[in-house]
This record gives structure tokens, sequence and C-alpha cells, in this order.
């Protein structure tokens, strides 16, 4: 599964990485900012951060930037390249390494925040992901997890209905929608996610459920996160399916 995860993730990395390298040009790599200046458990200048998944590395750049120092990870090579190339342009110095998130290298105790977007529903076992990212946080380090019940609409019926809506709605706008249309290799996503243990979970509730098992303090949970960082466009596109944003503390 981590290599059709990987293969899937590498045919569609130039394109996920432009469409995140807007969100620094435009308004909302200022929110991303704002949202971690509220969470942050200690000052970015001594803040060690981990980017557990950062694709093309905006998380990554947005941190360095305020100042903390970075390591990112995620599986894909092709993605930690664009995310070494985009770092460059901002002239941040960030570490980064090819790894699994459900088993990471990194010592017991050595980061004051862990963030995370659109990562643990790609998980196969996002139990252990879980349990990994706590154990390398420092006591009193806070764990910030961004994600959506992206393929939740494969198992439930009204979700799928909801879903439909989406589709019928953002064709009639006119908007280009990235859930079918935009990627060719978007039904192939589908067939991945039907063996993922998410797809079929409402979430965030497992999550929290999970994350307090595991011995974390669950300090936000906000199921209507997406109202701060989406567009308008986003907000129509991904109606069925908002990003929702915890924020746990070890």
């Amino acid at each position: 599964m981590l290599d059709e995860i990987k293969k899937y993730w590498s045919d569609r990395s130039e394109s996920y990485a432009n469409e995140n390298l807007a969100e620094i040009l435009d308004h909302r790599g200022k929110k991303w900012q704002e949202v971690f200046k509220t969470y942050a458990p200690i000052a970015f200048e001594k803040m060690k951060v981990l980017d557990v998944g950062c694709g093309p590395g905006i998380f990554s750049i947005l941190l360095a930037l305020l100042g903390a120092k970075v390591s990112a990870v995620d599986y894909t090579p092709k993605m930690l390249d664009f995310a070494k190339k985009n770092a460059s342009s901002y002239k941040t110095k960030i570490n980064f390494f090819q790894a699994d998130a459900q088993n990471l290298a990194f010592e017991n105790d050595c980061f004051d925040l862990v963030v995370s977007r659109n990562l643990t529903w790609n998980l196969s076992h996002p139990q252990k992901a879980y349990k990994e990212w706590h154990r390398v946080l420092k006591q009193g380090g806070r764990f910030l997890n961004f994600d959506a019940n992206w393929y939740l609409q494969l198992y439930d019926d009204g979700q799928k209905k909801a879903y439909e809506k989406d589709r019928e709605k953002t064709q009639k706008i006119g908007i280009p929608d990235h859930m079918t249309t935009l990627y060719p290799n978007a039904k192939k996503m589908e067939e991945i996610a039907k063996s993922l243990p998410l797809s079929k979970i409402h979430r965030p509730e497992w999550d929290e459920k999970i994350l307090k098992n595991i011995g974390f303090e669950i300090l936000v949970c906000d199921k209507n996160f997406y109202q701060q960082i989406w567009n308008e466009e986003e907000k129509i596109m991904f109606a069925s399916t908002p990003m929702f944003l915890i924020v746990a503390q070890k």
C-alpha cells in the first residue's frame, strides 16, 4: 500500500506542489502563520518543529520564516525534491528526510511542535503514527493536525449524496474540480482510499478518542476550521468534506 500511495503522489507531485505554493504567494500564507502563532507552545526562535508528510514544504517554509528550526519528512522523493527547491527559493534552512510517517527515526522527546496536513487519511496505520508523533514530542509539546473526511462518500450514503451535490455545483459554476476532472488519476486515488482505514470512519471524533487514549490532551477540535483558510472556490468544491483542526498537547 505504501508503494501504491508513493506512486500516486509521485505522479501528482508537480500539480500538487504548484497548487500548494500558491498559498505562500496569496493571503493564505499569512493566515496559516497566524494559526501557527495562535497555537505555538513556545517562542518560534526556540522551537523545534517536525512537519510530517510535508509534501512540497509549504508548512515547513512558513514555520521557518517565523524563526523555527524545522525538520520535515515525506515518503515521496519527488515531493521532497519540490520541497527542497521551494525552501531554497525562500532562503530557508530546513532539514528534509525521506521517511515513513508511521516509523520515525527521531529520538524521544525532541520536538516542541508536530504539524500535519492531509496526511493521516493516507495512512494504513494511523493509530501507530499518532503514537510515533506523541513519542517524538517533548512534554508540553503540541500537535496540530489538519485533515478531512476526504473519502467517506465511498462508504456513507448521506455523505455520498452531499459529495455528488458538490460535484454538480462545482460543474455548474465552472470551477475546475480537484476531486474528479482536474487530476487524471483521481480514480486511482479512490481505489487506494477503499483500502485505507480512515476512509470509512467519521472524523475527527475518531481522532479525538485515539489521541486521548495515547496520552494527548485535546485543546481544540474545530470542525469548521476550513472557514479560516479556504477561498470561496474551495468552500464550494469541498463543502461536504470540510477541513478540521485538532490541537493536542503532550
